[in-house]
């Protein structure tokens, strides 16, 4: 059985306690992490090493970052979405994990909607979508996991008229989530929970997260070979219920063997 988790931890260097008394409570055997908002040597290695994870990180200063955790070894690394040799953010990472590839994804935010911004998450979309229909052609058990910043539907969002403007709900960013899905993928969290609110996010503004207002940003999706797999899903609130917590939880899935 391999338990597989996502956690946008917003600062791993802010969130290092977090994180570390997550993997040793939790014990997921794979982690994908987004926004380390840190630079190489700002990680901290030691800390995730002596819970008994290895690392392999892609940074950048101040923003975005991407890791993976595992307890076994990582191999064959991929450290940039293909499609793009310009684009220096780092937003994307994959590897090899216990016979898997696995991705830690953090799409962009894309507000305001009729920016550069926007623009640049439909193309990240479109340049994700080409590189996953490659992974499914490969046959091999594949996880795309981290915050893609979209709600899939209405049912991902705890207002969709105070949300209607936001790029994470525009029909292009959905209908960009959905050509993914479309291939052949599964949504881990909708398989097994297909109603009602599943919600990963909570803005730290107006009291959301007590209220429950909140967003399904962080997903787990698996190709065919990963899905026949799937036992078990679900979202880990408890780290966001803990002082000065990341605005996201992780969300999990457990593959049989």
């Amino acid at each position: 059985m391999l338990k597989i988790a996502t956690w946008n931890v917003n600062s791993v260097k802010a969130r290092t306690g977090h994180l570390t008394r997550w993997l040793k409570e939790f014990a997921p055997d794979i982690v994908m992490l987004q926004e380390l908002k840190c630079l190489d040597d700002g990680f901290p290695r030691l800390e995730i090493e002596a819970a008994g994870y290895n690392a392999a990180i892609v940074c950048q200063k101040a923003y975005n970052g991407v890791a993976l955790l595992a307890k076994g070894k990582i191999e064959q690394p991929l450290l940039s979405l293909p499609g793009d040799k310009l684009d220096e953010q780092a937003r994307y990472m994959e590897a090899t994990i216990a016979g898997l590839r696995v991705a830690s994804i953090y799409l962009p935010n894309g507000n305001p909607i009729g920016t550069d911004k926007f623009a640049y998450k439909l193309k990240f979309l479109e340049r994700l979508a080409e590189h996953a229909q490659s992974l499914l052609a490969s046959e091999v058990p594949t996880v795309l996991a981290g915050d893609w910043n979209v709600c899939p539907t209405n049912e991902d969002v705890w207002d969709p008229k105070a949300m209607a403007g936001d790029a994470l709900v525009q029909p292009e960013s959905r209908a960009g989530f959905r050509r993914i899905v479309y291939q052949g993928w599964t949504d881990a969290i909708r398989a097994l929970h297909p109603h009602g609110a599943q919600y990963t996010y909570w803005d730290y503004f107006q009291n959301r997260y007590e209220r429950d207002h909140g967003l399904r940003i962080d997903h787990l999706l698996l190709s065919p070979r990963a899905a026949d797999r799937l036992s078990d899903s679900g979202i880990d609130k408890t780290p966001r219920g803990w002082e000065k917590p990341s605005d996201h939880t992780p969300v999990w899935c457990t593959l049989t063997a």
